[in-house]
This record gives structure tokens, sequence and C-alpha cells, in this order.
């Protein structure tokens, strides 16, 4: 009997995977069923369930994987050399995901938003998702210390409270995105950058404390 390599393994479980995201982008969590996922990853219900045990654990993967993809995204720009600003991280971010969109067919942003309602309704799924969504502050707090390090952002600024502010406008990014549909990912970084450099205080004015 032929041996099943890792990369088997590995392929076979990022295809129950994509066919799980193809499903909850269309259906949401609640309404996607693992005969759903087995229907679209053309496997059979054995195979399926060789990899993940029942849906509980196929969201969490799928939380898993969405907020890799963004921290990734961080890594990628900073791996190109030159410090990005943070309104072009954002941009980097928000365009990531249009871009995976347009390469694959789903819109990956559904998927964020029904992972994020996940993991605030379920523990296992929190558990999951808050160390990454740390890991992604802190990702982001590198890049505004570094923004520091070069007199490019106010060096009496905590880089992890501004790490929080920032992770905190992809949401807004993806919300408006899916709601209004009127957001894409090159407007909206050239906004942030609008909203960080546009602000001009009266004369007068005391610094707040």
């Amino acid at each position: 009997m032929p041996r099943v390599t890792d990369e088997h393994r590995a392929a076979r479980r990022e295809q129950i995977l994509s066919a799980a995201v193809v499903c909850v982008a269309e259906e949401g969590f609640h309404k996607t069923t693992m005969a759903h996922v087995i229907q679209r990853s053309g496997l059979s219900a054995g195979a399926v369930y060789g990899y993940f045990r029942g849906k509980d654990e196929i969201i969490a993967a799928i939380a898993e994987q969405a907020l890799t993809l963004v921290t990734h995204a961080v890594d990628e720009l900073v791996a190109a050399g030159q410090v990005p600003s943070v309104w072009e991280l954002v941009g980097h971010i928000a365009g990531t995901a249009e871009a995976r969109a347009a390469a694959t067919g789903v819109d990956l942003t559904r998927v964020m938003v029904a992972a994020w309602a996940e993991a605030v309704r379920d523990e296992r799924v929190r558990a999951v998702a808050a160390p990454l969504v740390a890991r992604l502050r802190d990702r982001v707090a590198d890049v505004v210390a570094a923004l520091q390090g070069e007199g490019r952002w106010d060096p009496g600024a905590d880089p992890h409270l501004v790490a929080q502010a920032v992770v905190g406008l992809v949401p807004g990014f993806v919300l408006q995105r899916l709601i209004v549909q009127d957001v894409d990912a090159a407007g909206y970084a050239v906004a942030v950058r609008g909203l960080l450099e546009g602000q001009r205080e009266p004369a007068g004015r005391p610094a707040p404390a």
C-alpha cells in the first residue's frame, strides 16, 4: 500500500478547508454543515472526517487561516526592505484580502467577518483567534517602533497602543466594503493617510494630556 506523504496530507487538508471557505462565504458558518463541506470538497465523508472531527474544528481552522493571511501580509511588506508607513500597511492588508478574492473567486472578507463573529460566540474559536490577533498587533507594533527609530513617528507614543488602533482599522474596511460596498483598498489607504496627516489644531489649543 503506498505511503501517504506529508505533502499529500497537507494538500488534502487544504482541499477541505478551501471547500469550507467557499461554503462559509456563501452561507455563513451557521448554515454550513459538514455535508455541505463534504459535497463541495469532492471527497468521501470518511476522508473529510479523517482530517477534521467536526464542524467546530473546521471553523477554528478557517479562523486561523484568515488571520494568518493578514499577519503574513504585514510580514511580506516588511520583508520588502523599507519600513512602510502606517497607511501603506493598512492598504497592503486590505489589498491582500481583495487580491485573494480576485484570485480565488471567494470573498475572504466575508469569511473574516464570520470568523470574528464565531470568535465572540465560541470560546474554542476565540482561543485560536486571540493569539493570532495578538501576534498581528505585535507585528504592527514592531513597524511603529521602526518608524520611531527613523524619526517618522512620535517617539513618545506606545507602539503597542498604536498597534491596537491600527489593527482596529482593518475590520472597519471589511465592514464598509461588505455593507456599504463603496470602499476599496487603494481608496481606504488614501483615507487613512488623510486621517493621520490631515488634522490641524486651532492656534492656542492645549495639547491633550
